[in-house]
């Protein structure tokens, strides 16, 4: 798996608090492919199905996605990724061999 956003240099940690602040991080690309149109579908499922007194799904869902985000962000993300294909490649050969 190769990096699919463009490295760029460590910088402080997004605010990501609001709703308002997932929606500017995903408009500027920081977020996984698809991000975007998949976090506003899912917020608005979230409240279409939430209650005046329970907004515990919304909740999840601006949760999700600012780890999502976060995720994308962390240089060690892909390399992380990286380590656990090379890992499950070489224990599949491994087995085929016994």
């Amino acid at each position: 798996m190769s990096a699919h956003h463009e490295e760029s240099p460590v910088s402080a940690p997004l605010s990501l608090r609001t709703i308002g602040d997932i929606r500017a991080a995903l408009r500027s690309g920081r977020g996984f492919p698809d991000d975007r149109e998949s976090f506003e579908a899912d917020l608005q499922h979230a409240l279409e199905t939430s209650t005046e007194t329970d907004l515990n799904a919304v909740a999840a869902v601006i949760v999700d996605y600012r780890g999502r985000i976060r995720l994308y962000q962390d240089p060690e993300f892909d390399i992380a990724v990286q380590e656990g294909i090379d890992l499950t490649d070489r224990l599949k050969r491994e087995n085929e061999k016994q």
